[in-house]
């Protein structure tokens, strides 16, 4: 039984006859004797307001084949499911309307009248003699963004409706701008980002090796800030390339790195050559880190070197002892690990430094990683950079990036809760040519003239090590 109203019939009633009646069609029911022409008298009665599915396709009201509906939803999303009766071509379709959206479906749908769906959603809908019409209508300062795509064996219709917070822009300086947006990946994303038009922006490296600090404490002057790279939690030492104004802060570890200076941006695996230099100017070429070497300078602290190595701790340029691998660095200290059965190049109490050159020279440069943009194309690869510990790259969580275009635009990004792999895919779907992960998680901030825009935690937003510190040019 389906209600009259959904096909624009009025309902007139007396005491023997109750007549459905709109422009250019009567349709009466005589209590005892059947329903008038043109309807087949024995046709099943109607119930209140409602009339059965045979005087409905009888009467011609509906000419189109049946499906059924099935319904899940959650907070800011409803999914509708139409089992077809045969194949339908589908296009995929995505489209937002701010106010209401509009549809017509090729079927009579009359378990849409059983569906409970959530009042916030606005659905409505009628019948056509040629399909369903629904109609939303967003909520009061949302939109509604909605997808559709066909399934076979056995075929359906997918309709997606999202009713979401609108976005924003706000311009902070001449071609810098602040922009909460939707990707779509194609679940909504939404995105808290800064774009720089080329030519528009300088930015710096702020922060201290050794030092956690509110971000908005290192360069309070900014005009935004975003979370820098990696950190060893209890120590504060960064882990990962530091270049700032053109000197080398910290050394590589093994990942990709952002570097940047004169208005060009870009990011990978960084060349360099290392070496130390004894107290009689002798110099050894060694691996640092994950590049490793017969020689291998370590700058990360915690246990290094490995079986059948000793390991020269320095501190302060000067060797204060020498030990078998495993052995454990400081903050402050770096150490030297090379074959147990060869002898040290430098004993305890004397000289060694540790020296780089990278290639190109830039004025700054951060190590993080994973890339998740190159060219254009989504790269991202959980395995394609070394991470002791990948959980990171797996974990729904706040999400931080740097991209830029192939025009020298800036963007720095902060993402709602969701995975590096999503993100990576939200950036691409936004046309940027580049992009790379910075810590993420707790570290994700985005402060914009000192506040916080980012997705807001309930905790206080972390110190860290390093930062972004963004400038108009």
């Amino acid at each position: 039984m389906i209600p009259a109203e959904r096909f624009g019939l009025s309902v007139l009633r007396d005491s023997y006859a109750v007549v459905f009646k709109r422009e250019g069609l009567e349709l009466t029911y005589v209590e005892g004797i059947g329903w008038a022409p043109p309807i087949e008298p024995s046709l099943p009665p109607p119930s209140e307001d409602r009339l059965p599915v045979e005087v409905i396709r009888a009467a011609g009201l509906v000419q189109v084949p049946q499906a059924g509906v099935r319904y899940s939803g959650s907070s800011g999303r409803v999914r509708l499911v139409f089992d077809l009766p045969e194949s339908l071509p589908v296009d995929k379709r995505e489209a937002s309307y701010p106010g209401r959206l509009s549809l017509e479906l090729p079927y009579f749908l009359p378990d849409l009248e059983a569906l409970k769906l959530p009042p916030d959603l606005g659905l409505e809908f009628r019948y056509l003699p040629h399909g369903t019409q629904l109609t939303l209508q967003a909520p009061a300062g949302r939109l509604y963004r909605y997808r559709q795509y066909g399934l076979e064996d056995p075929w359906r219709l997918v309709l997606d409706f999202y009713y979401l917070q609108p976005e924003a822009r706000e311009s902070l300086s001449r071609g810098i701008s602040y922009l909460e947006q939707w990707a779509w990946t194609p679940e909504p994303l939404r995105l808290y980002m800064i774009q720089a038009a080329p030519g528009s922006w300088r930015m710096e490296l702020v922060g201290q090796p050794g030092l956690r600090k509110a971000l908005d404490q290192m360069a309070p002057r900014a005009l935004a800030l975003l979370n820098g790279g990696y950190f060893d939690n209890r120590t504060a030492t960064p882990i990962g390339l530091w270049i700032q104004d053109g000197v080398a802060l910290n050394f590589p570890f093994g990942r990709s790195a952002l570097l940047w200076g004169d208005g060009q941006i870009f990011g990978g695996f960084p060349k360099f050559g290392a070496w130390v230099e004894t107290a009689s100017g002798q110099r050894y070429p060694v691996g640092v880190n994950l590049w490793r070497a017969r020689l291998t300078a370590h700058t990360a602290v915690g246990p290094v070197g490995r079986p059948g190595e000793n390991v020269a701790v320095v501190e302060r340029d000067r060797v204060i002892a020498t030990l078998p691998a495993p052995a454990e660095l400081k903050p402050g200290q770096w150490g030297l690990s090379f074959p147990a059965t060869d002898p040290p190049i430098a004993r305890t109490g004397e000289t060694l430094k540790l020296r780089m050159s990278l290639e190109p020279p830039v004025q700054y440069a951060l190590e993080a990683g994973p890339l998740l943009i190159q060219s254009g194309q989504n790269i991202f690869d959980p395995k394609r950079e070394p991470f002791t510990d990948p959980r990171p790259l797996n974990a729904t969580t706040l999400q931080s990036a740097v991209a830029w275009t192939l025009e020298g635009g800036l963007w720095l990004v902060v993402s709602e809760p969701t995975t590096p792999v999503v993100l990576a895919r939200a950036l691409q779907s936004l046309g940027v040519w580049g992009a790379i992960r910075m810590d993420g998680g707790g570290s994700s901030q985005l402060y914009v003239r000192g506040a916080l825009r980012s997705p807001l935690i309930e905790s206080r937003p972390r110190p860290v090590v390093n930062g972004l510190a963004l400038y108009p040019k």
